[in-house]
């Protein structure tokens, strides 16, 4: 990475957050031997990625470089971050019988994950076959997870629509900042009650980046609707989705999902647009052009529901 334009940010601060629906409001309070930060629903949150044009991460960058619109209204970034805050996350492991073959490097890839967490992150564990359960609530044992995943039996159809509904009812319920999900499958869904429009709205209500990793050892067709369905999802929740060719790929591509999500940004706007009507509203997160910094792009959440006085479900 260009050294000249690329450095590490450590603000050495830390922080506490109760967000809901992705919109907060932050107030510093400082202390004798910290900084917290203090969250209320005011500030829309948005979580970014940003590479160069040979896809490294680029770090160091300040509030500056950044530009946000909604629905094409330029508005004005209030909060900036650029530091490792701790992540709420939840592992989403398909146990079908399908991934018979598949489990060994598996268990393995969200091991390497696991371990490129910090102290203060939590995760928990979905499993899910013919139906989804909650194997491992939150937790910062990764001894723990490990070993229920170790035992795990390969099992059963494919309810993936299902488990990612639970999934992120679950992370919205974290403690801390940032929250993402791991999505390890080898299928598209046949066994959910959940349809795929179902779930991207859900995911749309959310503040959650979900990044999927798709074994797709199928037939042309299936593989063409689920490279669509999985990529779809990541691009709506600003996270990524993953085909790797053999399973040997399984584990840096964990390496690299843990290595994004400790190389993101942490922005917050107030929206110009006041309305409480629920409304969904677009958003855009690019850096400024600058004859400084060359032409980089930026990974985000598509955009977030308005709260309202009252929601009603269509």
């Amino acid at each position: 990475m260009n050294l000249a334009w690329t450095f590490a940010v450590l603000l050495g601060l830390s922080f506490t957050f109760s967000t809901s629906s992705g919109r907060a409001q932050v107030t510093p309070v400082d202390t004798p031997e910290q900084k917290t930060v203090r969250v209320d629903v005011d500030l829309v949150l948005i979580s970014a990625t940003v590479t160069d044009s040979e896809n490294r991460y680029v770090t160091g960058l300040q509030r500056e470089h950044f530009q946000v619109w909604e629905d094409k209204v330029e508005q004005t970034i209030d909060y900036f971050v650029s530091e490792d805050l701790p992540l709420s996350a939840g592992i989403v492991f398909d146990v079908s019988g399908s991934m018979a073959s598949s489990m060994p490097v598996a268990r393995e890839a969200v091991a390497t994950f696991l371990r490129m967490g910090n102290p203060q992150d939590e995760y928990f564990l979905v499993e899910f076959s013919d139906t989804p359960r909650l194997a491992s609530d939150f937790t910062s044992d990764i001894a723990d997870l490990q070993h229920k995943i170790a035992f795990s039996t390969a099992t059963g159809r494919t309810a993936l629509y299902d488990a990612l509904y639970l999934a992120m009812d679950r992370v919205s319920r974290g403690v801390n900042p940032r929250k993402a999900l791991i999505v390890i499958t080898d299928g598209q869904d046949n066994r959910s009650r959940y349809s795929y429009s179902n779930l991207k709205e859900f995911a749309k209500e959310k503040d959650i980046q979900i990044y999927a990793i798709g074994i797709t050892d199928w037939s042309y067709s299936s593989r063409v609707r689920a490279t669509a369905v999985l990529g779809d999802l990541a691009r709506t929740t600003g996270g990524r989705a993953f085909f790797p060719d053999s399973n040997r790929e399984l584990e840096s591509i964990c390496q690299k999902i843990g290595l994004e999500l400790k190389n993101q940004y942490l922005l917050g706007y107030r929206s110009t647009n006041t309305a409480k009507d629920g409304l969904w509203r677009k958003v855009k997160v690019k850096t400024v052009d600058s004859k400084d910094i060359p032409r980089l792009t930026v990974r985000a959440k598509t955009g977030y529901y308005a709260s309202a006085t009252e929601r009603v479900s269509k």
